[in-house]
């Protein structure tokens, strides 16, 4: 079978790539770390990404070439950055279309038609929706300079920030404060505090602090459940704005929730988000995305070469997670 469709998923900390037949069979795959062009910029973005493309599929030799290449990315928040990185894609010659979008469009992708909102929340959160008349709803997700709250690294942020103020008096008690100075192995925060401060410990090892905040929250700890409520708000509203901006709210939109942080928070967070979101859209269809995001951007390189239903269906049972 000849390669029809590279599929790239690169978000700020993993990045997959699919290779895949028009009949929606996988020839290859590959992962590597975050590849986001506003982390290490175009150059350093493109050559990660070819790496990653002939890991997948050695058979391209030292060139990769296709029908369609299909690449969703963090980082590409604003048409300019689509653009250039659209430009620098295309002088590699990869395949003869190409398509390069924000990673959140191939999350919803991945659980719908490509018709609805998505929600995304691993080490940052970002939501995105596409109207039935094909309009277009984003956010710039730069942090909190765009008003964003909430992803992995900052709700590790928070739990670090109460453990720290139990420990030290300035806040109330709280489970997480033995629960972080575990995870890292430290006896008190403050060992904790002086090992992030001296560099002796990985800023990066914040995000693991999500599951710990997660499960102080399901065990009734107070502090962790205001920490959580916030982020239910905040998944809520993104899903919220967007239904309202493209006029979805009396149809039957299909919200698609993804990301490590909400592939993990459990039933009950999932069933609140729901909750939350039915009261602006009743009719909603909320779901946690059961396939990589990659598989959203296959897909599209699918619907772009106009590939049969029936290779999309046999892509998505060969990718479905167990």
């Amino acid at each position: 079978m000849k390669p029809a469709v590279i599929a790239i998923d690169g978000g700020n900390s993993k990045t997959e790539v699919l290779v895949i037949s028009e009949d929606g069979v996988v020839l290859g795959s590959s992962r590597g770390p975050g590849a986001s062009p506003q982390n290490i910029g175009v150059a350093g973005c493109v050559a990660a990404l070819e790496e990653l493309v002939l890991e997948a599929y050695p058979a391209f030799g030292k060139t990769p070439k296709a029908v369609h290449t299909s690449a969703y990315l963090a980082g590409l928040d604003f048409p300019r950055e689509e653009e250039v990185l659209h430009a620098a894609l295309s002088a590699r010659a990869w395949s003869d279309t190409l398509t390069v979008g924000n990673d959140t469009l191939a999350l919803l992708r991945a659980g719908s038609a490509g018709v609805g909102v998505a929600v995304v929340c691993g080490a940052g959160i970002n939501g995105a929706g596409v109207g039935p008349d094909g309009r277009v709803h984003r956010f710039p997700a730069l942090g909190k300079i765009s008003g964003d709250w909430g992803g992995g690294y900052r709700l590790g942020e928070e739990a670090l920030w109460w453990a720290v103020r139990a420990e030290d008096g300035r806040g109330p008690r709280t489970a997480l404060m033995p629960a972080v100075a575990a995870y890292y192995g430290k006896p008190t925060l403050l060992d904790v505090v002086q090992g992030l401060h001296f560099e002796e410990i990985d800023p990066a090892s914040i995000h693991g602090l999500c599951p710990l905040l997660f499960e102080a929250a399901a065990a009734g700890d107070e502090v962790a459940q205001d920490i959580v409520t916030r982020f239910v708000e905040e998944v809520s509203v993104f899903a919220a704005v967007i239904l309202r901006e493209l006029d979805l709210t009396e149809d039957a939109p299909e919200i698609v929730l993804g990301g490590g942080v909400l592939t993990g928070v459990g039933a009950p967070v999932i069933a609140e988000i729901e909750r939350r979101c039915l009261k602006v859209a009743p009719r909603a269809v909320v779901r946690v995305v059961d396939v990589n995001p990659v598989v959203g951007a296959a897909l599209f390189g699918l619907d772009t070469l106009g590939a049969p239903e029936a290779a999309k269906a046999a892509l998505k049972a060969a990718t479905q997670r167990v």
